[in-house]
């Protein structure tokens, strides 16, 4: 797909100075977590752009004005992580950190197509407010295939139902749809996770139409999701190990904390009896090495709560689970994440750039204990889910057109500085990597890191935003290992 371009001067100022034809209709509306009032507006766009006069879907979008009278031209749009998560479903978190941006710029939030209310592809499982499901349910891997093959066949049968229309390129046409809609001419673009890939299509895309973009936590669209969750677990893993052997109170509290680990590993698969980390109910369960593994691998995202890992796993090798399942649930669970939007892109843009015949972790180095077993997982629910068609300049990171903020965490077990790297260096010269050694998945959510985000997108040029200092958290420490005060109660002693 060629990159947006004007065909001359002349048509450009004749676009700019014409309304366009799916100029937004606003109206005012109230946003979870949003103290002032937002206007909230809809887009018609077909499903299938081949077929602008087929079946057609709403995107729902939000805009939360700038308090400024005179504000400047250019908003920042936010695009949401996952994939599956609404933007405008994080309107009231984002709007609260990002408070500085709304003296003189818009937000701009969109429900990206799949999630939130823009033609939603939810499973029942998404539902918030559930009630907790029994651990047996939660932990069965063959019975969440069950559900996702029952979930597709009920999205299929939507009127927006065909999955292969879901991809991040159709979506980011969408995007920008919007913008025309309300009349920008170029916008400041942050993302995180899932969002930075959103972010690098749409500057792909529409390379004109960006002023500055920050990504935090790269997820490339070369990645190969499922392959990647391997190697990148396994190093999060190890540096708790190291951290812990580093750190006098916990090495003394753990001294043999890896082979505890392997150990661990090699007892299951086994029957543990455990409490429900939020029903309290006692419960037997079969856990298996993939259970343990994903119980593990939650905690890894924030430092503060991996620092309870050494704790937990050293309980857990000892027959008690609860402060590992306790820790595993700390972040809570997808609720309000759109399943069937998530695997409509992964098995479309990850999935087939594994070559014929071989397994994505051939594809780079396999974690030693985390294995080909999360990408088994997407093998099997992507084999009949259907695929779109990404175009191959997809997998093409071009030169930035704008100068762009490349954030990484050290500790990140997701989207580690690896690859945030690797697409700085195709980026070019307006592109910068910063690195908080001891952040995980998420460098935005430290205060100072924001500041500094915001100076680089209100700075006047491109050569002052890529000076803006941004080593404000070089010095962030890890948090200590967790050592608990007194031991935990032997597992399967039902208080009275």
């Amino acid at each position: 797909m060629k990159p947006f371009a004007w065909m001359t001067v002349l048509a450009a100022a004749a676009a700019l100075a014409t309304p366009p034809a799916d100029a937004a209709s606003l109206r005012p509306c109230r946003l979870k977590g949003v103290e002032h009032e937002a206007l909230c507006g809809t887009l018609s766009r077909p499903l299938d752009p081949a077929l602008p006069n087929g079946t057609r879907i709403t995107l729902r979008y939000a805009v939360l004005p700038a308090l400024a009278r005179h504000k400047r031209p250019d908003p920042v749009f936010f695009f949401a992580g996952g994939p599956g998560q609404s933007a405008v479903e994080l309107a009231g978190p984002l709007s609260k950190r990002f408070a500085r941006f709304s003296n003189r710029r818009d937000l701009v939030f969109v429900d990206q197509r799949g999630t939130g209310e823009s033609a939603p592809l939810k499973c029942p499982d998404d539902a918030e407010r559930q009630p907790p499901r029994p651990l047996a349910e939660l932990l069965d891997e063959a019975l969440m295939i069950e559900r996702l093959a029952a979930c597709r066949a009920v999205l299929q049968k939507l009127p927006h139902g065909d999955l292969t229309k879901y991809t991040t390129t159709i979506a980011m046409a969408d995007i920008d749809a919007v913008r025309q809609a309300l009349g920008v001419e170029r916008i400041n673009a942050i993302g995180g996770s899932y969002g930075t890939r959103a972010v690098l299509e749409y500057q792909r895309q529409f390379p004109q139409r960006l002023r500055r973009a920050v990504i935090d936590g790269v997820a490339p669209p070369d990645m190969v999701l499922p392959a990647a969750f391997s190697q990148d677990n396994q190093a999060a893993l190890d540096a708790v190990f190291a951290a812990c052997e580093q750190d006098d109170a916990c090495r003394r509290s753990h001294p043999a904390l890896r082979e505890r680990w392997q150990q661990l590993l090699a007892s299951l698969p086994r029957e543990i009896r455990v409490q429900h980390p939020v029903t309290g109910a006692f419960e037997t369960v079969r856990l298996g090495r993939g259970m343990l593994l994903g119980a593990v691998r939650g905690p890894l995202y924030a430092p503060p709560l991996a620092a309870g890992l050494p704790a937990a796993i050293d309980a857990a090798a000892a027959g008690r689970f609860e402060p590992l399942l306790g820790l595993s649930s700390a972040l809570g669970g997808s609720e309000g994440l759109a399943t069937g939007m998530h695997f409509s892109v992964v098995c479309a843009e990850d999935l087939p750039t594994v070559a014929p015949g071989a397994t994505p972790t051939d594809t780079a180095t396999a974690g030693r204990d985390f294995g080909d077993h999360f990408a088994a997982l997407y093998r099997r629910v992507c084999a009949d889910w259907p695929r779109g068609t990404p175009p191959a300049d997809f997998y093409r990171i071009p030169l930035a057109p704008a100068p762009t903020l490349v954030l990484s965490g050290g500790a990140d077990p997701v989207t580690p500085p690896r690859h945030g790297e690797r697409i700085a260096q195709a980026l070019g010269a307006k592109a910068r990597h910063v690195i908080v050694a001891q952040a995980g998945h998420g460098v935005l959510q430290l205060a100072c890191v924001r500041d500094a985000v915001v100076r680089f997108v209100d700075a006047a040029d491109e050569a002052a935003a890529l000076k803006v200092e941004t080593d404000c958290a070089a010095k962030l420490p890890r948090p200590p290992a967790f050592v608990p005060v007194a031991p935990v109660a032997p597992a399967g002693k039902e208080s009275r």
